[in-house]
């Protein structure tokens, strides 16, 4: 069967040999050859993949192939194990045909209507015309030419606004409406980059096509050309007219005064150019502090209630996708069975339920949604020691299957994501739990060698701040020394850890800590609203635990290194500046990340050798931490550039144009891009958090508004850091002891791997 492309050459060969034949009766009058190149890109080799029958007149032509290579880095250090390689190959062939003139808009415009899967196509057209010489200069009279000279009165009425005047009368023609029509429609349904279906404006496609019915493609562009083009008072005309006798006297002055050496050095430096063109570099505009918006990103978000519960609402475009987001507070969980969340999480969705096993369920969840994911998440609140500790259930499901997503029904046998996964799930394989553990014990062993710099953050938000605190019982140091004594006691006591996480599941599953987050259009929220009723109508409504006592848990204040093999040493220091009196002001953004990249990156990583280093300021709990790697037998380096950031603050000479990209540097990370459903997450996580937008809006002020004298100031600050800060390192034995040596039993010193 001959593919849609192979019907079109053949097409435009009958048609090429016609015109032939009548090309050469009508050689006298006018030689005119079009010719249509069809440039074919395609990864895979196209004489292997692309069995065409091209027309016998066809020439082919192979075209260079290209090869592209790309380096990728998984994370800020530099690490064989952190960086991805890959190539990416392009091979290209043209295809040459003769062609006829007049079918010419017609066959370009239903080629792009084609969908030719497995390779990209770029067609160019060509035309080679002679024209009898008489002929054309009565044209060119006639079009306002005389005599090498333009008129200035009848050229634009003849050459561009009878051509919209015609636009305006006749409409654009049926095969392009129908091209423009066709894109608009793939651009509001997401088959187009993002970027495109922002340009399009918000006319719902229905009224558009209407509108094209009724009154055709005047409909389209008719008042635009009419206001805009043809009856705009303010449309200019620009004639430029050179003045021979001027440039002939400057060139014959400027060659009297030049010498032979010069003459041939002119021709010398003209022939290089020939040769080697100089490449145009084009200009990228000046981006200023006053061309940034003052007003914040907003989310939509309606909070309303259902049974009861919070339930949040984000009305936007997501191509008929629910995002949803169910949110169990972790408050009323003893401390003891903190670290035994995450392994939670991980068992509702690979331990099975009664009626599944895991690959059944994680093949029904595959089948019914789009994704699941379960985890703990833990932040401090805004102006409050209070943390904010939730388990996430984050899935999504096209809009068809939200009823498959939220099913509640009674029945035992229901297969669904929400009863299958929080209910039904058991735990009872304890070889399959214990697998968990030592997969989560070699996973944070390994983190310890290659991202130590993660877990020594952990621990020092850990000292300063509750939320720390809970974060590190489950994915710090703390977890991993749990982690070892679980793996011995799985043998010994398993029901009483089988025991433990029913508990857990009994304290989470309620109304009274339960969070819904929807992300979606209108229509498919409002349908959405009785599937979470009746999920809501599942959960019981109070917990069987209280509240846990546990609201001020810190770590000891006290230096730490954890010593392990390794020659790349993790040095982290921090204070809670709140404490000190500090007021947070949006400039302490612009500031610490003006820091990271400059004081600490110069000091660390280019002088230092290093990996690098950066700080780090969590505006809810008032905790600012430097933490970077560094080189054997260095730490002490280290800690003393941590400790003169207070002097480089207070010698700083910040200008305007420094300032301006420390500013839009920042403000670039709060205007982040965001898909549909990482808004509707934001703004859940803001909430938990008590972030309001009032709070937003007011940093986001203090961010623009932020002067140079604010980094002196700043140091002061830095100085409690510097005086009353807690150090924490991942160093080597040998290291560490050199440190203890050099300032007096500076760490406490543990070891996490025996």
């Amino acid at each position: 069967m001959s593919s849609p492309l192979t019907k079109l050459l053949h097409k435009t060969t009958t048609s090429s040999n016609h015109l032939l034949r009548h090309h050469q009766t009508t050689r006298s009058k006018s030689d005119s050859t079009t010719k249509m190149q069809i440039i074919i890109k395609s990864f895979e080799s196209i004489d292997k993949n692309l069995h065409w029958q091209l027309p016998s007149n066809t020439r082919k032509i192979k075209l260079p192939s290209t090869r592209s290579l790309f380096t990728v880095l998984k994370s800020p250090h530099v690490h064989k194990k952190a960086r991805e390689q890959f190539q990416i190959k392009t091979n290209k062939e043209m295809l040459v045909m003769p062609t006829k003139r007049h079918e010419l808009s017609k066959k370009l415009f239903w080629l792009k209507r084609q969908r030719i899967f497995g390779a990209q196509f770029e067609i160019l057209f060509s035309f080679k015309t002679r024209l009898d010489k008489q002929k054309l200069q009565s044209v060119l009279k006639e079009g306002g030419v005389k005599d090498g000279s333009r008129s200035n009165n009848k050229v634009e009425e003849r050459d561009v606004l009878k051509a919209i005047s015609s636009l305006l009368s006749d409409g654009l023609c049926s095969e392009g409406l129908d091209c423009s029509v066709n894109d608009i429609e793939a651009s509001v349904n997401g088959l187009l980059p993002h970027g495109v279906g922002m340009m399009i404006p918000s006319i719902p496609m229905s009224v558009l096509k209407a509108r094209v019915d009724s009154e055709g493609s005047k409909g389209l562009s008719g008042q635009l050309i009419e206001k805009f083009v043809l009856n705009n008072p303010q449309r200019p005309a620009v004639e430029v007219q050179p003045n021979e006798s001027v440039e002939k006297y400057n060139f014959e002055k400027l060659r009297a005064a030049m010498t032979e050496n010069d003459l041939d050095e002119l021709a010398r430096v003209t022939h290089d150019l020939q040769l080697n063109p100089p490449k145009v570099k084009k200009a990228v505009p000046n981006f200023s502090v006053q061309n940034i918006k003052r007003k914040h990103i907003e989310v939509p978000t309606e909070v309303g209630d259902i049974n009861g519960v919070k339930v949040l609402q984000h009305e936007l475009s997501t191509n008929d996708v629910l995002y949803a987001d169910l949110a169990f507070d972790m408050t009323s969980l003893k401390p003891e069975l903190l670290p035994l969340v995450p392994l939670f999480c991980q068992s509702l969705l690979e331990m099975g339920t009664k009626d599944l096993n895991f690959v059944q369920l994680n093949q029904l969840i595959r089948e019914k949604t789009g994704g699941i994911s379960i985890y703990p998440y833990t932040s401090s609140k805004q102006g409050s020691k209070d943390s904010a500790s939730y388990i996430m259930v984050r899935c999504k499901a096209m809009s068809a299957s939200t009823e498959d997503l939220f099913n509640l029904v009674s029945s035992l046998q229901s297969q669904f994501f929400i009863t299958c996964v929080l209910k039904e799930a058991e735990f009872t394989n304890q070889k399959r739990f214990k697998r968990f553990v030592s997969q989560s014990k070699a996973k944070l062993e390994n983190q310890l060698r290659d991202g130590g710099h993660v877990l020594v953050a952990a621990r020092l938000n850990a000292k300063l701040n509750h939320a720390g605190w809970v974060a590190e019982q489950m994915g710090g140091i703390s977890y991993l020394e749990f982690l070892k004594d679980l793996e011995k006691k799985i043998e010994e006591n398993w029901s009483e850890i089988s025991t433990s996480l029913e508990e857990i599941r009994g304290a989470l599953l309620s109304k009274k800590g339960c969070l819904v987050n929807l992300t979606s259009d209108g229509k498919n929220l409002k349908s959405a609203e009785k599937f979470v009723r009746k999920f809501l109508d599942f959960l019981p409504t109070t917990s069987p635990l209280t509240a846990s006592s546990t609201s001020d848990a810190l770590l000891l204040a006290e230096n730490e290194a954890f010593t392990i093999p390794t020659q790349v040493n993790y040095v982290g220091k921090a204070a809670n500046i709140y404490e000190t009196g500090y007021q947070l002001k949006g400039s302490a953004y612009v500031i610490s990340k003006y820091i990271s990249n400059t004081w600490l990156w110069d000091n660390i990583r280019v002088s230092g050798g290093a990996f690098g280093g950066f700080c780090d300021f969590n505006t809810r709990s008032g905790s600012f931490l430097y933490d970077g790697s560094c080189i054997a037998s260095s730490k002490m380096e280290t800690l003393n550039v941590y400790d003169g950031t207070s002097d480089f603050l207070r010698q700083l000479e910040v200008d305007d144009d420094t300032l301006r990209k420390a500013i839009i540097g920042t403000i670039d990370d709060l205007d982040s891009y965001q898909l549909p459903d990482a808004k509707g997450y934001t703004s859940l996580l803001r909430y938990i958090s008590g972030v309001s937008e009032e709070d937003r809006q007011a940093r986001r002020e203090e961010v623009l508004s932020t002067r140079p004298s604010d980094f002196k100031e700043f140091a002061g600050v830095v100085d409690a850091i510097k005086d009353q800060g807690v150090v924490v390192a991942v160093a080597s034995e040998h290291d560490v002891d050199a440190a203890n040596k050099e300032c007096s039993n500076l760490f406490q010193v543990k070891t996490p791997l025996l």
